[in-house]
């Protein structure tokens, strides 16, 4: 995690954007200015849609970079997103990825993979790129991803091995912000603890042989912004983990809730804020459907830039 902690001391800002567009969160008229474009460029017509959404996806990111890079460290592009278009939204990924990392920030990829053996390695190349003899190539642009526990050791282990040799990071679901996460999370073991309780210990023990200069691991924890008592107990119980804490803003989680969840030098987490962010335009009342898609995508720039603003002071406010 010693990038990251680099990038989260250098903007004095411990907030991630998440950029996860959806045809809602993006103003109409950017995906129609590309639609006599894509029409040119198609051969089946019915591919048409999902690669007009790609290019649309991707210019409203650039915008948000642009926007947030000298605001905050890191972003979290999620892949799902994008995947629900096709390989014209893997094109976009990568590329959201790629420039993001262009304009100096942290990457971090919510993949949530989860399996084992040489399927968790060929999901793990995420982290390693491809390589054929010297030659190495690093298709996807991440520092970290996100990954599943529910396997296990088997399922964590190639992640592990590709972070430390590659220098990146995982980030293992612990505790997580969705309501229903308690159906799992909160079960009571023989031992008196909770799920989440021992997976925490397992996550701990995990990255015990992979701390840097910093005191953290190269194996991070996802703990939910929506469980601040909970998260505060697991930064006692997880000092050489880092967290990345989603569920800030448009979930419920607060500034104040998540002050616990880091260490007493006001490091060791980093807090996600998605809608709250990409989707500020909406709340802006400056928006029109009149508007043409390059007012539109200043709109979306200078909307997400002010709420990073807004999150950075709120946050610093808590933290020592």
């Amino acid at each position: 995690m010693d990038r990251l902690i680099e990038a989260i001391e250098d903007k004095q800002n411990p907030s991630v954007v998440g950029l996860d567009p959806t045809e809602a969160l993006v103003p109409a008229q950017i995906a129609a200015s590309f639609a006599e474009e894509i029409n040119e460029q198609v051969e089946d017509p019915a591919e048409a849609p999902a690669m007009q959404l790609s290019v649309a996806f991707f210019e409203f990111n650039r915008a948000i970079i642009d926007a947030v890079a000298d605001i905050v460290p890191a972003v979290k592009p999620q892949i799902a997103m994008y995947e629900a278009l096709g390989p014209a939204g893997i094109d976009a990924y990568t590329m959201t990825c790629e420039y993001a990392k262009q304009q100096g920030l942290y990457v971090l990829g919510d993949v949530k993979r989860g399996d084992i053996g040489s399927t968790a390695a060929a999901y793990a190349h995420h982290l390693s790129g491809v390589g054929l003899g010297d030659t190495a190539y690093d298709p996807w642009h991440e520092d970290a991803v996100t990954v599943n526990p529910y396997l296990g050791t088997d399922g964590i282990t190639p992640f592990v091995d590709a972070a430390t040799a590659n220098d990146k990071d995982i980030f293992v679901l612990v505790r997580t912000s969705n309501p229903s996460s308690s159906e799992l999370q909160e079960l009571e073991l023989a031992s008196g603890e909770r799920v989440y309780e021992h997976v925490a210990d397992l996550v701990e023990s995990w990255g015990a042989e992979t701390i840097g200069k910093n005191g953290y691991s190269h194996v991070g924890a996802v703990v939910g912004a929506t469980h601040p008592e909970e998260g505060k107990a697991l930064r006692a119980r997880m000092p050489h983990t880092f967290f990345l804490v989603p569920g800030y803003g448009a979930q419920g989680g607060t500034a104040q809730g998540v002050a616990g969840m880091f260490d007493r030098d006001g490091m060791g987490a980093l807090v996600n804020s998605s809608r709250g962010i990409i989707g500020a335009w909406k709340k802006s009342g400056k928006y029109s459907e009149s508007m043409s898609a390059d007012d539109a995508l200043d709109l979306v720039a200078e909307s997400a830039r002010e709420a990073a603003k807004d999150m950075r002071d709120n946050l610093r406010a808590v933290l020592p």
